[in-house]
């Protein structure tokens, strides 16, 4: 379950490092919602604080992956790209196979930061490391 700020915060995706999403996802979450709560984008610098983000996905311009994983609080879905990401601590990796994106999950690690993923979501990832 994600942790927030207050009763009403808004549902925060961050982005860290390269974002190679633009305005679309902008424009994509504009008034939407999740659980009652607005959706928001926010470019970040650093890892973030505990219950600022309910999603960060750090992009593969990060320099070093597995020490920002390390300094994410628990609550945070944390999502990136690569064959490498799951490895270096990440919860769900984006990756290019024969030219479409998929995507794997590691269930372990989002246990670990008390998030449960849900089984929908499990049946269509491409690997899923328990």
């Amino acid at each position: 379950m994600a942790s927030f700020a207050e009763e009403h915060s808004p549902f925060v995706i961050c982005i860290l490092g390269e974002d190679p999403f633009g305005a679309a996802l902008n424009q994509m979450v504009k008034g939407e919602g999740v659980g009652g709560r607005n959706l928001i984008v926010q470019r970040i610098r650093r890892a973030p604080e505990p219950k600022s983000c309910q999603v960060l996905f750090i992009g593969g311009s990060e320099k070093d992956i597995p020490k920002t994983l390390a300094e994410v609080g628990p609550g945070i879905l944390t999502v990136g790209e690569g064959e490498t990401f799951l490895h270096d601590g990440g919860m769900i990796a984006f990756v290019i196979e024969n030219r479409r994106v998929r995507f794997d999950i590691n269930q372990k690690t989002a246990g670990t930061a008390m998030l449960r993923i849900s089984s929908r979501l499990l049946n269509v990832a491409r690997s899923v490391e328990k």
